[in-house]
């Protein structure tokens, strides 16, 4: 897919998006993204159907603050039913209360000794064939376009090409409103970096967040998920 060679480096050979702050420390970028992985499941573990949507984020706020974060940097996001088709900047509808067969989601930016963690992934609660197949199809297509990028070196939109014609081909309708981000010592937010899908070269490791949400083609729910390119 990669068609000719992008050149936007500067004088020292790093990508202006691609530079990060004097504290920046690759092993600490891992360790960060290993303890956001931690709170999501110990979070997970906690949501149970009765539960309202409030009540959970009320919970992963004390998780995080128990396991000794440094901060949030991103608002700690969990989706339930309906709400899984939402994008990180739209508000919950109402305060759903988990039901016996449902689909739910949580999406965490913490910053832990300086760095920035930042996770994302669907569960199910019951037998619902669809949601499970959904909360699955996330988590795939999120392997497949990963493994486009270590093997083939896949630009910015690239990974999103593919993402769209494999989620169509799957089944699912891919949100392109959602294209990753940046990540990096905190705060990210000074490079400017723009969008994982819009950026011209292939993204160097550990910078980046692929994100991957997809909805159901006719049933009001959806599936999200993401991670730290390494």
């Amino acid at each position: 897919m990669n068609d000719t060679p992008a050149n936007t480096s500067g004088a020292d050979g790093i990508d202006p998006k691609e530079r990060v702050g004097a504290a920046f420390d690759a092993n600490a970028m891992l360790r960060a993204r290993e303890l956001t992985w931690q709170a999501l499941e110990r979070i997970r573990a906690q949501i149970a159907p009765g539960m309202r949507e409030s009540q959970a984020r009320e919970l992963g706020q004390r998780t995080l603050v128990e396991m000794g974060m440094g901060r949030i940097w991103h608002p700690l996001l969990i989706r339930f039913g309906a709400n899984t088709l939402k994008t990180f900047r739209e508000r919950s509808q109402d305060d759903p209360e988990l039901g016996a067969n449902d689909i739910y989601f949580i999406d965490m930016g913490v910053v832990w000794d300086g760095h920035e963690g930042d996770s994302g992934d669907t569960f199910v609660v019951g037998d619902d064939a669809d949601m499970h197949a959904c909360a699955a199809g996330a988590r795939m297509l999120f392997d497949e376009v990963r493994e486009g990028w270590r093997h083939e070196g896949w630009r910015g939109a690239e990974l999103y090409r593919y993402a769209q014609q494999r989620a169509q081909a799957l089944g699912w309708r891919l949100n392109l409103d959602i294209q990753g981000h940046r990540v990096s010592d905190f705060p990210h937010a000074v490079y400017r970096a723009g969008d994982l899908g819009e950026f011209a070269g292939t993204p160097a490791p550990g910078l980046w967040i692929l994100e991957i949400q997809i909805a159901h083609p006719e049933r009001p729910f959806g599936a999200f998920y993401e991670d730290l390119l390494v």
